[in-house]
């Protein structure tokens, strides 16, 4: 998926994604829909049922390799439908509606909790995250992969605001996309996610 995602974009970019049969065009996002609902709801907090950091890990890792991919098929599918001169066919409005819930589910839950302490809550407790959890999320490894979900979510953003240059949505999918572009103004440490955000609220204005 990380490959496909890659070169779904150097084919838009070349301006040939619409040289590709439609019916086939249509499968690859009900496929892509499927992988991007795996991880769509998927909590990357430590799961505290777990007696040992090594369990910990090993879960989150697991975890994190099943966003990561869902990431990567929302790219994907995204890069299809904002490519140039793309058919009707492919705006297929539960594909676009799983991307938007993947990204606003992983934002409130995956990233803003990393960049951001005021965010940092243990579902669990209610409270602020524990010591040992902290420890665990500042961890190099755990730290790169979230950067990276994080410059994929980027991308994700910033793709959005094109796709609505390009097709009409509903008024409910509409205002789910405008809370998801407003909400990184409140965050802290995200600017790359604003000025994506900026690009998102700007044709939100101008449906």
């Amino acid at each position: 998926l990380s490959e496909l995602g890659s070169e779904s974009a150097k084919i838009k970019a070349m301006g040939i994604m619409d040289k590709l049969s439609t019916d086939k065009t249509v499968k690859v996002l009900n496929i892509l829909e499927k992988n991007i609902q795996d991880g769509s709801k998927l909590s990357t907090l430590l799961n505290h049922n777990n007696d040992t950091e090594d369990e910990e890990r090993l879960w989150r890792d697991l975890i994190m390799e099943r966003v990561t991919k869902s990431a990567d098929a929302c790219l994907t599918a995204i890069n299809i439908m904002t490519s140039p001169n793309m058919p009707k066919a492919v705006y297929i409005e539960d594909v676009i509606e799983r991307v938007i819930q993947y990204t606003k589910f992983h934002l409130q839950n995956t990233l803003y909790p990393q960049y951001d302490p005021v965010y940092r809550v243990d579902p669990h407790g209610g409270g602020v995250l524990s010591s040992k959890a902290k420890r665990a999320k500042c961890s190099t490894h755990k730290q790169r992969v979230i950067v990276m979900l994080y410059n994929k979510v980027c991308d994700i953003v910033s793709s959005l605001s094109e796709l609505l240059e390009i097709q009409l949505l509903t008024d409910t999918t509409i205002l789910q996309v405008s809370s998801m572009g407003i909400t990184p103004f409140f965050v802290e440490n995200v600017s790359e996610l604003q000025l994506c955000a900026i690009k998102l609220v700007t044709a939100v204005s101008n449906f």
